[in-house]
């Protein structure tokens, strides 16, 4: 005859019920796909508050996202890189590690349109938003995987500008001219070559300090930085703000596909490429609150010429095997 089971006490059950639960609520917590996103402001930032919207339309759908603030990119890259990061959103010249191909819409002059002597931005910005919605269709999806890594996101940051601390600059050209060089990106060094301009290493959380403080003479940026980074002290009263778009810089979100439900990356893209209309907004609003003192216009006859360039450049990179 088998020996009876102790009685359990009410105190001692509720509290191995509710280890479980706590235990069970952790798991769970755990198995959420962890998505690292990169803003220089950290939490409190704007970018970060994009991915916060962003994980709320994936919840909503089924999928739930847990983000992890980066106000440093490199740190982000490398939680990603071993395994702390499920997903990372940041630059495209971070991403394209994992899969280079969309990470070609932010080379120089791609997207450039020059009409009637002048850059038509309404109609540039259109050529990258087809470009977004044509690799958002499921038609495209072997354009956007790479192996285990697959693009998500293609989030519109707005056109890069040339900010100068001697706005002539342009009119003696940049030889010479120290140039901040991502991390010593090996393409941004072929490109500063190609411009006659010194090369000083810099990463994407300081290069705008470099630039206020004199470090370096120019600074590549998209309008939304001048507010955030406080560029116009770099800029002063001798400098500006080269009104041609140099490209149109995007961040990107890379994932591990074996991390993610099945079918995410198509949800997610479309999300994208829904909000891109948005986004331009956004990224136009903050060119126009640049004071109109601050931009330095361009000869309109030579727009076209310097496009050309940009196309025999990304060519002649291309061949050199970047």
């Amino acid at each position: 005859m088998k020996a009876p089971m102790p009685a359990l006490h009410a105190p001692r059950l509720r509290s191995w019920l509710l280890a479980a639960l706590m235990l069970g609520a952790t798991a769970a917590q755990a198995a959420l796909p962890t998505l690292c996103v990169w803003d220089p402001i950290g939490r409190g930032g704007k970018l970060f508050g994009v991915a916060r919207s962003y994980s709320w339309a994936m919840e909503a759908k089924g999928i739930k996202l847990d983000l992890k603030a980066y106000a440093d990119e490199t740190v982000a890259v490398e939680d990603f890189k071993v395994g702390q990061c499920d997903g990372l959103l940041a630059t495209s010249m971070r991403t394209r590690t994992w899969v280079p191909l969309t990470a070609a819409l932010d080379y120089g002059g791609v997207a450039t349109i020059v009409k009637d002597g002048k850059i038509d931005i309404a109609a540039s910005y259109q050529v990258i938003g087809q470009a977004v919605r044509a690799l958002a269709t499921p038609q495209a999806e072997r354009l956007v995987v790479d192996g285990a890594h697959e693009v998500v996101g293609i989030v519109p940051a707005g056109a890069t500008y040339m900010l100068m601390r001697d706005r002539n600059l342009l009119k003696r050209g940049l030889a010479g001219t120290r140039m901040p060089a991502f991390d010593n990106d090996k393409l941004q060094l072929f490109m500063i070559a190609k411009a006659g301009g010194v090369p000083v290493a810099a990463n994407s959380r300081n290069f705008g300090t470099m630039f206020n403080n004199g470090n370096i003479d120019v600074a590549f940026a998209p309008a939304l930085a001048y507010e955030a980074l406080e560029l116009h002290k770099g800029i002063g009263t001798k400098g500006g703000i080269s009104r041609f778009p140099l490209a149109f810089t995007s961040l990107q979100i890379v994932i591990k596909r074996d991390k993610f439900p099945k079918g995410f990356g198509q949800i997610s893209r479309q999300h994208w490429a829904d909000e891109f209309k948005l986004a331009t907004i956004v990224a136009r609003k903050a060119e126009a609150s640049i004071p109109e003192a601050q931009w330095v216009d361009y000869d309109g006859a030579e727009g076209a010429k310097f496009v050309a360039l940009q196309r025999d450049s990304r060519i002649e990179a291309a061949k050199a095997g970047y």
